[in-house]
């Protein structure tokens, strides 16, 4: 815990020093905008492929090829989840949270993108509807979509509980899923399961203290967000334990929903002409020289 009063007196300088304006580190004006117009022309002609249910405090994972779209949706009450996406062709190439916060900020929503894991570093999927980007940022600093916590898991769970066993946090639900899709042991998936996309879930940082807090989600039934599948993908998402996350999570305590996974393909010949995000360009081969 933080101390409650400092220990050091400011010094006669410290208002100038509170007044230095801040500079963005990472401004992404640079950064190639994503066609979404032509993503929404894609959608236009595209025809549902797959759906998947994930259950309450459970996890599902799914495939969505490169050119498709997916689509995750609250179907039965406020519910949040959690989102891991993994290359199809390589799992240890994965969304990567820290970055994407870094280029497009602490939440997301419609035109930002979620990158991938070094040396790739490359869009992943781009989301390209959202109907909670009404929400915008409350009173208390808090939106939705956020990639600045980092996922319900057991160790924390078990930590904070002296000595708490839950089985069904974010983490573990992912770790499951995953070793189900892969065929491998919990130990190997655990390995590749990451910092998150928190779907639908109402966070930010407390202004006295900084520290991380989450609310009632304000999704609702009907309510989603949408994706274009920038590689080929294979998603993971975890219904979370905390159902709309109001006052807890890792728990058998909140009521929870689950949460739907709809996958929508454009006709083959579309598709064709389209280039798959391409890894970037930096050459590290000639940097580690």
């Amino acid at each position: 815990m933080k101390l409650s009063e400092p220990l050091h007196s400011p010094p006669a300088d410290s208002s100038d020093r509170r007044r230095v304006p801040p500079v963005v580190c990472y401004p992404a004006d640079s950064l190639r905008a994503p066609p979404l117009d032509h993503y929404r022309l894609l959608r236009e002609q595209s025809l549902p492929s797959h759906q998947i249910v994930v259950p309450p405090r459970e996890a599902r994972c799914f495939e969505v090829p490169f050119g498709s779209f997916f689509r995750i949706s609250s179907v039965e009450g406020s519910q949040v989840g959690d989102l891991n996406l993994w290359s199809r062709k390589d799992p240890s190439e994965c969304f990567y949270a820290g970055k994407t916060r870094a280029l497009h900020g602490t939440h997301l929503s419609t035109g930002d993108s979620l990158w991938s894991t070094f040396p790739n570093l490359r869009r992943m999927a781009t989301i390209v509807a959202d109907t909670l980007d009404w929400y915008g940022f409350d009173e208390y600093g808090g939106s939705v979509h956020d990639v600045i916590g980092t996922r319900c898991d057991p160790y924390t769970h078990n930590l904070l509980s002296d000595g708490g066993q839950y089985h069904h946090c974010c983490h573990s639900n992912l770790t499951r899923a995953l070793s189900d899709y892969l065929g491998q042991t919990h130990d190997l998936s655990e390995q590749l399961v990451h910092d998150v996309l928190n779907v639908f879930m109402c966070t930010g940082f407390m202004r006295e203290t900084g520290q991380y807090f989450m609310k009632a989600s304000p999704v609702r039934p009907g309510d989603y967000i949408e994706f274009f599948a920038c590689i080929d993908l294979v998603g993971g998402l975890s219904a979370c334990p905390g159902g709309d996350c109001s006052s807890t999570h890792s728990s058998d305590v909140a009521r929870c929903y689950p949460l739907q996974v709809d996958i929508f393909t454009p006709p083959a010949d579309i598709i064709a002409p389209l280039v798959c995000e391409q890894p970037n360009g930096y050459d590290r081969t000639h940097g580690m020289d």
